[in-house]
């Protein structure tokens, strides 16, 4: 084991790392399953984490096997299945509160602009939506809720998840497990293992604060345009049709033969 002095006295990574174990990693499951399984999870950071759980996961930071205490498959393996199950919590509770979902007043939490913009994804990609969405911020978000409200096929919705899951949860994970393994980098991060730490807990609450106080700013601005609350007229049609969350909108073309 690399051996230092914390850059930060009060912030001594072997205390805290002995301390954390896997606690750690069930708090980064927690964010992913949130990211996409909660209407709040877009405040939260989603791709930074998971490299960095993979940078952490290099057994040259804290060795056995890295921060988390656990081999760096077993921890993308729950990141992913975080992933996974989150996917389809968001699902499960579109499809079973449906349009009501929408129907409430824009907040720090809720906006429909970020409804609307998920629902451009779906008219573009279809049910390939649900596999995208897990690189981009805030529809990852949506784009669960939003395919259940639009009560796409259960098991298509599944495998999608399933895939968007592995390529995003686990694959960014391991992507960066395998930067740390770049000549220098793990031993980089052993050095600096303190301000990594710092970085990861500070910078996720400065990402959960801006998220919000952005949010919350277009939400006062809604309201004083007197266009703040989604009614249930508007709630049902932020609600899209089956057949577009699973083929996307068609857009005619000169060359489409008219319908009879």
């Amino acid at each position: 084991m690399i051996q230092h002095s914390a850059l930060i006295p009060w912030l001594d990574p072997a205390a805290i790392i002995d301390a954390a174990g896997p606690w750690a990693l069930l708090v980064v499951c927690l964010i992913i399953f949130a990211e996409t399984g909660l209407l709040i999870g877009f405040l939260l950071p989603g791709d930074t984490l998971l490299v960095l759980a993979g940078l952490l996961s290099n057994p040259t930071t804290h060795p056995p096997h890295g921060v988390f205490g656990v081999n760096v498959w077993i921890v993308g393996l729950l990141i992913g299945l975080s992933a996974f199950v989150g996917g389809e919590v968001g699902y499960l509770i579109g499809h079973k509160a449906g349009p009501a979902i929408f129907e409430r007043k824009d907040s720090g939490i809720f906006s429909r602009k970020n409804v609307e913009r998920t629902n451009e994804f779906f008219e573009r990609f279809g049910a390939a939506t649900v596999i995208l969405a897990r690189f981009v911020p805030i529809v990852r978000t949506f784009a669960p809720i939003a395919a259940g409200v639009g009560h796409m096929n259960k098991w298509k919705y599944t495998l999608y998840n399933f895939i968007g899951a592995v390529i995003w949860g686990f694959g960014l994970t391991i992507f960066g497990f395998l930067i740390s393994l770049i000549p220098g980098v793990g031993e980089f991060v052993a050095e600096y293992i303190d301000v990594f730490l710092l970085i990861a807990v500070a910078g996720t609450a400065l990402f959960i604060a801006f998220n919000f106080l952005r949010e919350r700013a277009q939400a006062k601005k809604a309201e004083r345009a007197g266009d703040a609350v989604t009614d249930r007229a508007e709630a049902q049609e932020l609600a899209l049709d089956e057949d577009v969350v699973e083929h996307g909108r068609h857009t005619p073309t000169d060359g489409d033969a008219p319908k009879a």
